[in-house]
């Protein structure tokens, strides 16, 4: 194999096999959410705690950064590949490495084809939770977020987590 090809070895391989996988789900979501879903409409599925809803968002987390959504797709696109090529750093050889990457890389490529899509140019968002406050009309909220969010959150808490145990662990005596 030459140097400039890259090892699609099976750690590799089972990366892109969970990234598409997430991929495939998070944009199957959205465009249910886009085909039966008005922009600004929520439908209640747990009273009190959870909606079904259709945001749009231009920014990053929590709306952040708003209306910046070619500086953020040139960030995405910037993490995917330093994120790709830093992965044997991350524990990509362990298997919950190897998932965690999937789950981000897939989250990544979700949100970013969001931002990318002509007409859409924004992230589709569509989970709401919100607990009802007593004595008060407004609702402690959290922002919506897709399946693609959901998974980039889960894949850093597992590579946190590895690095976290990995550095509690003593190392033998030499």
């Amino acid at each position: 194999m030459s140097a400039a090809q890259p090892n699609f070895n099976a750690a590799t391989r089972r990366i892109f096999a969970l990234a598409a996988a997430v991929f495939v789900l998070d944009q199957v979501t959205k465009w249910l959410v886009l085909r039966n879903i008005y922009e600004g409409d929520e439908h209640v599925i747990i009273p009190g705690f959870f909606n079904l809803a259709h945001r749009v968002n231009t920014g990053a987390a929590w709306s952040m950064f708003t209306g910046n959504n070619a500086v953020l797709a040139a960030v995405a696109i910037t993490a995917l590949v330093v994120l790709f090529l830093t992965r044997r750093h991350f524990n990509a050889d362990r298997l919950i490495g190897q998932f965690a990457f999937g789950l981000i890389f897939g989250g990544i490529i979700g949100n970013l084809t969001d931002r990318l899509l002509p007409g859409r140019h924004a992230v589709v968002d569509f989970l709401h939770f919100y607990m009802q406050r007593r004595g008060s009309s407004e609702p402690l909220d959290f922002p919506a977020f897709n399946v693609a969010d959901s998974a980039i959150c889960t894949g850093v808490a597992l590579i946190l987590l590895i690095n976290w145990r990995s550095d509690s662990v003593p190392k033998p005596a030499q």
